[in-house]
């Protein structure tokens, strides 16, 4: 690397030198070639936090002036990784042994998530999770808190600090679930809408009603969840869905009056185009289509559906072209095994093979970041380097370890196809230790030469 990356002051205007990477359309519909931009040798210009040119660097280092520079020559630059299903509470009961999902709840998540009644230990957890979430070069997540309120005020103040774009709600839980950790329909609406009002585009905080699924809600509870989308229609619906063949056939015993799991959701008037359902791992082919028609997305959570055994996710048929459905990519921490969005691409692919499909490398790069912006109709503001978008990215190494560096040792290529190849070894070999610095608003979050 060359000289010592600079910290850009408060509004200013810096550079970051390095190999471009970002996706500018989806290559599942469009040829890699023209929906990947690459620059092996380019210059982003920041300012005041969002992204205000990119060229080369022969280009465009003439017009800098006395601009300061943050070398990253040799290393790969990407827009900042989105993570679109991840629990926060569940930071600290990853590898729970043993279980599938329902099991799983009842074992391991519940007691766990009964300590965030305690304000200043849901401090601390989000405190941690969200240094993970940097040090894994994740810049933006859609999260679950806890039933207690306390728990989204000490996640978006923890965000708020860093400056972050997250997304966040209050569960809500009236039903099959501890006492301790149950509300009731009216309650979790007055509370949800009291959270809304103080968080919701507090900076670049936004909010997400948030019942846990449709198990532990009643209908009651589902229509006033959509009542709250009624009366905040820029908020998100954040749910689970067709996750495990047990939960499926509960779903079903629970509200036999619905023509299936996504028909709950429906009838309550909780499928939108800002909704995200995360797993979608046993769908029918209707329900994908419903979910096309209603611009809704889901989050494909590899490491969960794998450690839990719910299944194989469908990926060919979200993206079919004939009902697409908007896909992100979830760690799902902490049935999730890994904070890192590399490590998920890792098992993405797998899932992927399994179902006799290919996940190449940009498609990958796709889903973590320009996809997840779309799934969370963020694209205007994330996902890409297009100039006015929020300057929110990752620089990784490609020879971060000895085995990378023993298959990169050509170091950054020249050509789109050769790329495809270094990326798609650090798509199955990278993880936190291929990031080297994560940039939120163009100032380093995260480095990992830091002391």
């Amino acid at each position: 690397m060359g000289q010592t990356p600079a910290t850009p002051a408060t509004g200013g205007t810096v550079a970051i030198r390095g190999a471009l990477l970002d996706c500018i359309a989806d290559p599942f519909y469009e040829p890699e070639a023209q929906a990947v931009r690459y620059i092996p040798d380019g210059l982003l210009v920041v300012q005041d936090g969002h992204i205000a040119a990119l060229g080369s660097y022969e280009e465009v280092s003439p017009t800098l002036g006395d601009i300061p520079i943050s070398d990253y020559t040799g290393k790969l630059i990407t827009p900042g990784f989105i993570d679109t299903h991840i629990h926060y509470p569940q930071t600290g009961m990853m590898a729970a042994y043993g279980e599938q999902l329902l099991e799983w709840l009842n074992r391991y998540t519940f007691p766990t998530e009964g300590k965030f009644a305690d304000p200043a230990y849901a401090r601390s957890v989000a405190e941690l999770f969200l240094d993970e979430l940097l040090r894994n070069g994740t810049t933006t997540a859609l999260v679950f808190a806890a039933v207690f309120p306390a728990s989204v005020d000490a996640f978006f103040e923890a965000a708020e600090a860093r400056h972050l774009r997250m997304i966040s709600g209050k569960v809500m839980m009236d039903r099959n679930a501890p006492d301790f950790l149950s509300d009731t329909a009216q309650s979790s609406y007055k509370e949800s809408k009291a959270l809304i009002e103080k968080w919701h585009n507090r900076g670049r905080l936004l909010y997400a009603v948030t019942p846990r699924f449709a198990a532990t809600s009643s209908e009651a509870q589902l229509k006033l969840a959509a009542q709250l989308l009624d009366e905040f229609p820029d908020v998100y619906l954040h749910t689970h869905l067709s996750e495990n063949v047990s939960e499926v056939a509960w779903i079903q015993e629970m509200f036999p009056q619905y023509q299936g799991y996504l028909d709950v959701y429906d009838q309550t008037g909780l499928v939108r185009e800002r909704s995200l359902f995360a797993h979608g791992v046993q769908l029918t082919d209707a329900e994908f289509q419903r979910l096309s028609e209603a611009k809704a997305a889901i989050s494909f959570c590899p490491t969960s559906n794998l450690f839990l055994g719910s299944g194989l996710f469908r990926i060919e048929q979200a993206k079919n072209p004939t009902h697409p459905v908007k896909v992100g990519l979830g760690t799902d921490v902490g049935a999730g095994t890994s904070f890192s969005m590399l490590q998920t691409t890792n098992e993405a692919y797998k899932v992927a093979q399994l179902r006799g499909q290919k996940l190449s490398a940009f498609k990958a790069l796709f889903l973590a970041t320009l996809g997840g912006a779309r799934a969370l109709c963020l694209e205007d503001k994330l996902g890409s380097f297009d100039p006015g978008k929020e300057a929110d990215f990752v620089v990784l190494d490609p020879q971060a370890t000895p085995l990378l560096a023993l298959r990169n040792q050509s170091g950054i290529p020249g050509t789109l196809e050769a790329m495809a190849d270094l990326l798609f070894s650090l798509v199955i070999m990278g993880g936190d230790r291929a990031v080297t610095a994560t940039y939120v608003l163009g100032k380093v979050a995260y480095s990992s030469e830091s002391p």
